[in-house]
């Protein structure tokens, strides 16, 4: 028997977004670390984090207060102003 595979979205067609740009290197950057507030995800980040520092990046950690929603505008803000580069992380 075939399987069928349901979509849970409306959309008829998948959407094409194009890659955001990409800086040529991480030197004297800042990179935000985004907890989304899924199990062991703080524990993925807790390690990037120290790498990225071994390599002598400024860091910044931030948290959703939630996974199942999206992160509040401010949040998103604060980012925005503090980052030049975000890394978001899933974990389960």
């Amino acid at each position: 028997m075939p399987r069928v595979l349901m979509d849970p979205t409306s959309e008829l067609e998948a959407a094409t977004r194009p890659l955001a740009a990409r800086p040529a290197s991480l030197d004297g950057k800042t990179v935000g670390l985004l907890d989304i507030s899924k199990p062991r995800g703080d524990v993925f980040l807790d390690r990037l984090s120290e790498r990225l520092r071994e390599r002598g990046l400024s860091v910044e950690r931030f948290a959703k207060p939630t996974f199942t929603k999206p992160a509040p505008a401010d949040l998103r803000r604060e980012i925005e102003t503090k980052c030049d580069v975000v890394v978001e992380a899933l974990a389960d």
